[in-house]
């Protein structure tokens, strides 16, 4: 049970290519940002489509692993855990962030644009 407390599972797209930066320790980590849609039908039964956008930090050798094999619009499966943390903007004002810390991932769907690249 102890593993359920904090556990995320995810299946969405890339919105953009994931940005890897290296820290002054030397320790890498990459950045995504993964979309995720869900839908209903409101009250005059129109199909209605809610996105929710999803912070997602990888570390280490899956930081890489992202960055070599992950592209804008890849559809993927993640697990993680959510994190929280408070950072200082560049105008000095504090703001909260909630992220999915990064544990597993798997490619399900390259879309046919990135297909087409690697030909």
């Amino acid at each position: 049970m102890k593993q359920l407390r904090n556990s995320v599972r995810l299946i969405g797209r890339l919105g953009f290519d994931p940005e890897v930066r290296e820290l002054e320790s030397g320790r890498k980590f990459a950045r995504l940002s993964v979309a995720t849609n869900d839908f209903y039908k409101d009250s005059d039964g129109n199909k209605v489509e809610e996105t929710q956008w999803h912070n997602v930090i990888a570390w280490g050798k899956l930081a890489e692993i992202c960055h070599e094999r992950l592209k804008k619009g890849f559809e993927i499966a993640l697990e993680g855990k959510l994190t929280s943390r408070q950072y200082t903007d560049n105008n000095g004002v504090k703001r909260g962030i909630t992220e999915v810390l990064l544990d597993k991932m798997e490619i399900i769907q390259r879309p046919a644009t990135a297909l087409e690249e690697k030909v």
